[in-house]
């Protein structure tokens, strides 16, 4: 018999907690969530959930990588646990350090796909340190399309100069974080 390595029980877990706190959110409506956007959230959040085993499936992929799935989910469930938990509100630094630890797993996701495709330490580092920072843009960009309406019934996004260049800067440190302990731990020598 197969027995199941620790990552498969981790990843079951934190989709689990994931699922749970949007389906407490949409049944229930907790007073604190009241525009969070959270109905609006759940299919995007959700979908980073199943996003790794429909491409692990679609490519036949002999190996599930339990490690970049749970990478992907991480940022989605620490978000979501600052809204359940009123942390965006009530710390305020935790907006800008949970724009640097999301970044650290996202970029952590990137290099578990990618850095061993890459024969160069340097420019996987680099890689990773891009894509950080092109995703940040991408999700501030994103941010300001529903701020400035078209999906502006979503909630109360309330963004700022200072909010979207503290989120870019730290999350861009986030990135670099990232990349280098991708390079340390992912690479090449360690699969």
């Amino acid at each position: 018999m197969n027995k199941k390595p620790t990552l498969f029980y981790i990843n079951l877990l934190v989709k689990f907690i994931l699922f749970l706190f949007f389906f407490i959110a949409i049944v229930f409506q907790p007073e604190h969530l009241e525009g969070k956007g959270m109905l609006f959230r759940a299919p995007f959040f959700l979908a980073s959930a199943i996003i790794i085993p429909i491409i692990a499936k679609a490519r036949h992929w002999k190996e599930y990588p339990y490690d970049a799935d749970i990478f992907v989910v991480m940022p989605f469930l620490l978000d979501t646990f600052g809204n359940m938990f009123y942390l965006f509100d009530s710390v305020w630094f935790y907006d800008d350090l949970i724009h640097c630890i999301n970044w650290i797993f996202l970029v952590l996701a990137y290099h578990s796909f990618r850095f061993r495709k890459i024969t160069d330490t340097r420019d996987a580092l680099m890689l990773g340190m891009g894509f950080g920072a092109l995703s940040i843009i991408a999700w501030e960009l994103m941010e300001w399309l529903i701020s400035v309406d078209g999906l502006g019934t979503v909630g109360n996004l309330s963004l700022s100069y200072v909010d979207t260049v503290g989120d870019l800067f730290t999350s861009t440190v986030g990135g670099i974080i990232g990349s280098i302990i991708g390079v340390k731990t992912l690479g090449r020598h360690n699969n």
